[in-house]
């Protein structure tokens, strides 16, 4: 009789759902507990024959190739740059000679350097002083060993400079930042920006034609005469190794 009623009580519990409830209740604990990893687990082999997808085939291919060409860019300017600096090292150059910068000041950044060469080496002051990508100062000072530099950025230096697109004249002002101050002199320059500058055909102090920068800004309004804003190709704050010039 006992067994019977037993019977009738599980037949009952399990029409009105318990078991439902039970193994519902069971799935919850196992999963948390396993902090869902079982369902994961099976949610990777159910969606598994159909990801990727061809959206997501696109997008994984559109960033392989983006990633590709940030690297080759990288691999590109590197390359650049020890192609400079290697350059920059041929100490048999008979017209110029290679020197490290070994100082900088913070509190003069944009308006002078020091280099391991000086008299001893030949160096004298007012020679021209180049790094990768052009023009950078000029030697202020020598001493037996080294040579300080006064860079383009040194405010109140100025050097004659030359357009070659317009053929317009101008002196090259530093401002105590990595962009120095193009003055011209004519009213009527038409200089544009994207336009090279360059150390002026007529000048007596730098050699001619020297790459200095591209105009950034132009103000052809300004008074008394117009002016432009000019990022140089060679940034003092980014070089290691100069030549100079020994003519």
């Amino acid at each position: 009789m006992i067994k019977t009623r037993r019977k009738i009580g599980f037949y009952l519990l399990f029409k009105s759902g318990f078991w439902l409830i039970f193994i519902f209740g069971t799935l919850l604990f196992g999963i948390r507990w396993t902090k869902g990893a079982g369902y994961l687990d099976l949610y990777a082999v159910l969606v598994n024959p159909i990801l990727p997808g061809a959206a997501q085939r696109e997008w994984i291919k559109e960033g392989e190739n983006i990633e590709n060409n940030i690297r080759l860019k990288l691999l590109e300017e590197d390359n650049n740059r020890l192609r400079n600096a290697l350059s920059l090292k041929d100490f048999n150059s008979d017209q110029r000679i290679s020197a490290a910068v070994i100082s900088r000041s913070s509190r003069s950044w944009w308006q002078q350097l020091e280099i391991n060469k000086g008299a001893k080496n030949g160096i004298l002051k007012g020679q021209t002083v180049i790094g990768p990508g052009g023009l950078i100062g000029l030697v202020d000072s020598t001493t037996l060993l080294t040579s300080r530099v006064r860079l383009l950025t040194d405010p109140g230096h100025k050097v004659g400079v030359w357009v070659n697109r317009t053929k317009s004249h101008g002196i090259l002002t530093g401002m105590g930042t990595n962009r120095p101050k193009l003055i011209f002199l004519n009213k009527n320059p038409l200089v544009k920006i994207g336009d090279a500058v360059t150390t002026s055909p007529a000048s007596t102090l730098l050699p001619p034609h020297l790459t200095i920068g591209i105009v950034q800004f132009v103000d052809e309004k300004a008074l008394p005469s117009p002016y432009a804003i000019v990022q140089l190709t060679a940034s003092p704050e980014a070089i290691d190794w100069v030549q100079v010039l020994k003519k």
